[in-house]
């Protein structure tokens, strides 16, 4: 048998399959009349994290230091006069520094370490807005209770975190800010 006897039978079979198969190079993407398209792809979406991380169990911190860790609003903030008080409060000011809207909802939460770098214990702020929140007014919420927060227009506002209890004196703490809501 020449080349060219076996060459046009196998030319024919392959145009064959590809037309029953569908599999043609023209304009109509290989597709059958009446075959379905395809539908829109569903967008996805994640919820955020119920709980904020953990802090780390070791930090080593210059004594009567804060810092605020970085994190997802970290670079929208500034927090100035951050420091340890007597009672081991963590007291500072918070700004918001991406844009001037109001401050809606915050949570403010300190780790609290030794001189050895060790975790004792933590404490948080809670900020709401009136009407955000389920809150009645503004409110700042330390470890032990609420009180009336000043407003958090322009300029920040202050904060108080007082650790419920933590069985030594810290010698640094480390701010996280897993919760920040502006309009």
């Amino acid at each position: 048998m020449s080349p060219s006897r076996i060459t046009a039978p196998a030319v024919l079979a392959v145009l064959a399959l590809a037309l029953v198969t569908g599999c043609g190079g023209g304009s109509g993407g290989g597709r059958t009349e009446g075959a379905a398209e395809p539908g829109p792809v569903p967008s996805v979406s994640f919820t955020a994290p119920r709980q904020a991380a953990a802090p780390a169990a070791y930090q080593k911190l210059a004594r009567g230091e804060v810092r605020l860790e970085q994190g997802p609003f970290s670079d929208r903030v500034k927090v100035t006069g951050a420091a340890i008080g007597a009672r081991s409060e963590v007291t500072g000011h918070l700004a918001v520094t991406s844009d001037v809207s109001e401050l809606i909802a915050l949570e403010l939460r300190a780790a609290y370490y030794d001189a050895d770098g060790k975790l004792l214990g933590t404490g948080s702020y809670h900020y709401a807005e009136e009407g955000h929140e389920g809150q009645e007014g503004r409110q700042g919420q330390g470890a032990h209770g609420a009180g009336q927060a000043p407003p958090a227009e322009g300029a920040g506002i202050d904060f108080e975190i007082v650790p419920a209890s933590l069985g030594a004196t810290p010698a640094g703490a480390v701010l996280s800010l897993p919760v920040l809501v502006n309009e």
